[in-house]
C-alpha cells in the first residue's frame, strides 16, 4: 500500500522503517484544540516577533553564528516580508499539558509525507474496517493548506517554481517531490531539479541562478539548510540576486537553536518554554545538575548531550561540533514501552495544520526514529 500511494522511502539504508503502526496515539479534542493546536500558534507568533528583532541587530546575528556579510540578506530578507511555507514545533507533551518546546525545525523539517498523507491514509483504513470508530478524526489539514500556501505564493510571485534537494537521498527527494505536487495542485508550474543543477550565470555586474537548461530560477523551494548554502562557494552570491528562496533568508534565524535562550530570556516563565541559556553565560548554572545541551546548528539529534543529575545520559554524535551550544532545561517527554514520544506539531504559513507523533528508543530522537500515527478520539 505505501508505494501504491508514492511512499517508497520508509526504509533506511540500514534497513529500520521509517513509519511504524506498532501503536498509535489517541487523544481528546479538547488535548488538541487546548494542549497543542493553541500553543502552537502562539509559539509561532512568539517567534516571528523574535525574527523581527533579529532580522534588525547585527549583534543577535553574531551570537547565533551568522556570517557578518549574511546579516543585510537576513534583514532585506525580512524587510521585504520574503513569503515563507512551512515549519514545524517539536514538543514534550504527557497527555496533561503544557506542551513545552524543544525546539522549532524553521528551515528544513521532513516527516512532511508522512503527516499529511500516509497518516491520513491510516486514519482512513482503520475506520473502513472498523478498527477505529467511524467518528475518529485527526490533527491534519496538512495537505489542503499547503496547497493553499503555495497558491498564496504564487500569487505574489508570479514566477515558475524550482524545487531542490540532494536527490541521492530519498526522503529528501521523496519529500520534495511531495511538495512539487502540492505546488502543481495550487497553479504552479514546477521543475524538480538537483542542489548540484543550479548554476551562477555572471554579466553586466549582475548575477542569477538557472538550471542546467540555462533557465532563470526566480523561485525556488530548498531542502537544504541556510548554513550549508552560506558555506557553499556560490554562498555571497545570494545576496545580490533575485532569486526568492523558499524558506526566505529571515527563516534562518528561526532554525537556530540559539532562538530557545532567546525566547526564554524575552518570555521568562512561559508555560510553553523551558528555560535554557548559551554556553558562555553564567546562569545557565540555574539548570543545575540536569539539561539538554544542543548545538546552535544541527539536524537529527546531532552532538546533543543529555545530562541527567551530573551524568550524562545519552549523547549523538555529528558534525556540529563547533556551531556553537546552548543549555536547555529537560523536558517530561513521556516514555510508553520504552520508547520517548515527541509531538512534531506542523505550521503552514502562519497556521497550525496538523501533527505527527516520533518515538525514539533513546532520549535523543534521531535518524533512527519512527513516525507513529495518531487519532482523535470520539
Amino acid at each position: 500500500m505505501a508505494t501504491e500511494i508514492g511512499y517508497n522511502f520508509h526504509t533506511g539504508e540500514d534497513g529500520y522503517t521509517v513509519w511504524s503502526e506498532d501503536a498509535a496515539y489517541g487523544f481528546t479534542l479538547a488535548q488538541i484544540e487546548e494542549d497543542l493546536e493553541a500553543p502552537t500558534a502562539e509559539l509561532h507568533d512568539l517567534c516571528l516577533d523574535l525574527a523581527a528583532e533579529i532580522a534588525e541587530s547585527s549583534a543577535l546575528m553574531t551570537r547565533l553564528g551568522i556570517p557578518d556579510w549574511a546579516h543585510s540578506l537576513v534583514t532585506r530578507s525580512h524587510r521585504a516580508r520574503d513569503p515563507h511555507l512551512y515549519g514545524r514545533f517539536d514538543l514534550a507533551y504527557d497527555g496533561t499539558g503544557p506542551a513545552k518546546l524543544l525546539e522549532y525545525n524553521a528551515d528544513t523539517p521532513t516527516a512532511l509525507f508522512e503527516t499529511a498523507v500516509f497518516q491520513w491514509r491510516w486514519l482512513e483504513d482503520l475506520r473502513t474496517s472498523g478498527s477505529l470508530p467511524t467518528g475518529a478524526d485527526q490533527f491534519n489539514s496538512v495537505h489542503e493548506r499547503l496547497i493553499t500556501r503555495f497558491g498564496e505564493i504564487q500569487a505574489r510571485i508570479g514566477e515558475p517554481l524550482h524545487l531542490t534537494c540532494m536527490t541521492e537521498f530519498p526522503e529528501d527527494s521523496g519529500t520534495v517531490g511531495y511538495l512539487a505536487d502540492c505546488a502543481a495542485q495550487a497553479g504552479l508550474h514546477v521543475r524538480l531539479i538537483d542542489i548540484t543543477d543550479i548554476g551562477l550565470r555572471r554579466a553586466s555586474g549582475h548575477s542569477s541562478f538557472v538550471d542546467r537548461a540555462g533557465d532563470p530560477v526566480r523561485l525556488l523551494f530548498k531542502l537544504y539548510p541556510w548554513e550549508w548554502l552560506l558555506r557553499d562557494s556560490f554562498g555571497q552570491a545570494i545576496a545580490g540576486n533575485a532569486t526568492t528562496f523558499i524558506e526566505p533568508a529571515w527563516k534562518m534565524v528561526l532554525s537556530n537553536k540559539g532562538i530557545l535562550p532567546l525566547l526564554w530570556e524575552r518570555h521568562p516563565d512561559h508555560p510553553n518554554l523551558l528555560p535554557a541559556y548559551f554556553e558562555d553565560d553564567p546562569r545557565k548554572f540555574a539548570l543545575g545538575r540536569s539539561f539538554a545541551r544542543k548545538p546552535l546548528l544541527g539536524r537529527e539529534g546531532a552532538n546533543v548531550t543529555i545530562v541527567t543529575d551530573g551524568q550524562v545520559a545519552a549523547t549523538e554524535d555529528g558534525p556540529y561540533a563547533d556551531s556553537g551550544y546552548v543549555r536547555q532545561a529537560l523536558a517530561p517527554v513521556p516514555v510508553f514501552d520504552g520508547r520517548c514520544a515527541v509531538i512534531g506539531s506542523w505550521v503552514i504559513g502562519d497556521e497550525p495544520a496538523g501533527m505527527i507523533i516520533r518515538e525514539s528508543a533513546s532520549a535523543i530522537s534521531n535518524d533512527a526514529s519512527q513516525l507513529v500515527p495518531h487519532f482523535i478520539v470520539p
